[in-house]
């Protein structure tokens, strides 16, 4: 059995979310966006810091779109678990900067989870050029 070393570990910590009011208030008036549907993509990039956490992200599914709140859960969670396979596509350290990121899903219809993985794939590499030019 190998050991896992924390570069590629692919857990989803609540330490990756973003909650605080404060950071997401300030995420929303300050922050760049793009879109790439499904998702409404916001980011503020931020010098890097080793004591703060230099990756969270936000994920957001609007209650219009999707009355249900177990519609807009499983959403979440496909979401969820595209970016925590594939979060190693922009790592905070090389890039130098500490990120925060908002997924707002736009669409209003459930996609299946391989589909939702490839968006949310080209959404980060996206990133990753935005930081590396």
């Amino acid at each position: 059995m190998s050991v896992i070393s924390d570069n590629n570990d692919f857990s989803f910590k609540k330490n990756e979310r973003l909650y605080h009011r404060n950071e997401i208030q300030e995420l929303f008036k300050k922050g760049s966006s793009f879109y790439l549907y499904p998702f409404k993509v916001i980011y503020i990039a931020d010098p890097f810091e080793a004591k703060v956490n230099p990756q969270q992200i936000l994920i957001s599914v609007p209650k219009r779109k999707f009355k249900k709140a177990p519609d807009r859960n499983f959403i979440k969670r496909q979401v969820r678990e595209a970016y925590r396979q594939h979060k190693i596509l922009i790592d905070p350290e090389k890039l130098n900067r500490n990120l925060r990121i908002a997924y707002i899903y736009t669409s209003d219809k459930k996609m299946p989870s391989d589909v939702l993985t490839k968006k949310l794939k080209k959404t980060l590499e996206r990133l990753h050029q935005e930081f590396t030019v």
